[in-house]
């Protein structure tokens, strides 16, 4: 009878602690996951975006006339002064060569003036001549006239005929000297290329001048060569009066305005800058991302307001990043986006409440990238899960994830 009786109890025993067991092994084990604090803060509402900086105003040297262009000596970045730095130098065209028939057609004028210069010397020498006689033939007739040996017309005759022969003889010299240049244009038509520049010596170039005082941005047009009338050439600007430019996509540029405050990071130095909005172009255009995605895009001007000798070391297309302010909200309860969900077309967040998982709708307010302002649904300093994933679901328990510092 006692080991009927001690024969059961053992079972009951054994039962027990395998009803235990089992109750342990499939009792619901907390969830292990991040828990946070709902807290206040400052939220800053930003548009981010890749800027370049550039000159305000460059200005784009250009050959003023077609010539022969001398090397450009200076280098990027060399200072210019106003009205004094030479840019360039800007030499006659030297003439082109000759064909075959052009250059026998220039030949027979040569030849032509040549002969023609010779029959004018000859005429110089006639009417010479001719003078010579009449001054003669005047003196004479004046001592004639003084004995009364010839009346007074025959003097006059004499003395006209004077004046006629030595007007002959300037005109004789006058055309002489239109031969002349008559041969020397002829002959200019058959100078080569190699004897224009032996001729030339030091011939009176265009010099181009600086505009302002500032530096040289680009050099466009380095090497001599023959250049045409509005060759480009230089680009100059002053490095001191810095823009930047950035590009948003329009949906961007609408919310965007003159005024607006930015802060200018990843530019090279130790802090950042800041700046204004100063303007937003009223025209977009189109440019294709780098994934191959056609966006339209709206210029952006910003101005640095930080002292220049803060960012002296920066300069024209430079690459910068800028975060425009678009709001700004103090002092306001707000909550990472990692915690916040769609639920029923809303927004939801898991609450943590005595250890179990409470689903809640929210009302929020203005959102950037890494937060949200809560306008309803949670008070501050309510606990909440940080990462919510498939394992948590309304009252499931779960317990704070514990990183190991060492």
């Amino acid at each position: 009878m006692n080991f009927q009786r001690s024969r059961a109890l053992l079972w009951l025993v054994i039962t027990a602690v395998l009803i235990i067991a089992l109750s342990f092994t499939f009792w619901p084990k907390p969830v292990i996951t991040d828990i946070g604090k709902l807290s206040k803060g400052d939220l800053r509402i930003t548009i981010s975006e890749e800027g370049k900086t550039r000159v305000h105003d460059v200005y784009v040297m250009s050959a003023p006339v077609s010539g022969y262009l001398r090397r450009i000596e200076a280098e990027v970045g060399d200072p210019v002064s106003h009205s004094q730095t030479v840019i360039a130098s800007i030499e006659p065209i030297d003439p082109a060569f000759l064909d075959p028939r052009t250059e026998a057609q220039a030949k027979a004028d040569v030849d032509a003036a040549t002969s023609s210069t010779e029959f004018a010397r000859a005429n110089v020498e006639q009417a010479q001549a001719e003078l010579e006689f009449a001054e003669a033939e005047l003196r004479r007739m004046r001592e004639l006239r003084s004995n009364n040996s010839v009346s007074q017309r025959e003097l006059d005759n004499a003395q006209r005929d004077y004046k006629t022969r030595r007007a002959a003889l300037s005109t004789s010299q006058a055309s002489l000297q239109m031969s002349l240049f008559e041969l020397e244009r002829a002959k200019a038509v058959l100078m080569s290329p190699a004897a224009s520049q032996l001729s030339r010596g030091s011939c009176e170039c265009v010099n181009i001048l600086s505009p302002i005082d500032g530096r040289i941005l680009k050099v466009l047009n380095k090497s001599e060569g023959v250049v045409a009338a509005g060759t480009p050439l230089v680009q100059i600007g002053d490095p001191k009066n810095l823009e930047v430019v950035v590009e948003l996509l329009s949906f961007d540029a609408v919310k965007t305005k003159p005024g607006q405050n930015v802060l200018i990071t990843n530019w090279g130095g130790n802090k950042p800058l800041v700046g204004k909005v100063i303007l937003v172009e009223p025209i977009g255009f189109k440019k294709i991302s780098a994934l191959g995605i056609e966006e339209q895009r709206v210029n952006v001007i910003v101005d640095i307001h930080s002292d220049f000798s803060e960012w002296e070391r920066l300069g024209h297309a430079y690459q910068l990043d800028v975060d425009i302010l678009l709001s700004e909200s103090k002092d306001v309860l707000i909550v990472p986006i990692t915690a916040l969900f769609r639920d029923q077309q809303k927004w939801a967040i898991y609450a943590v409440v005595d250890g179990k998982v409470e689903k809640h709708h929210l009302e929020l307010g203005n959102m950037n990238h890494f937060f949200a302002e809560i306008i309803s649904g949670l008070e501050e300093n309510q606990a909440y899960v940080l990462h919510p994933n498939d394992q948590i679901v309304s009252g499931v328990s779960v317990i704070q994830r514990v990183y190991n510092t060492q």
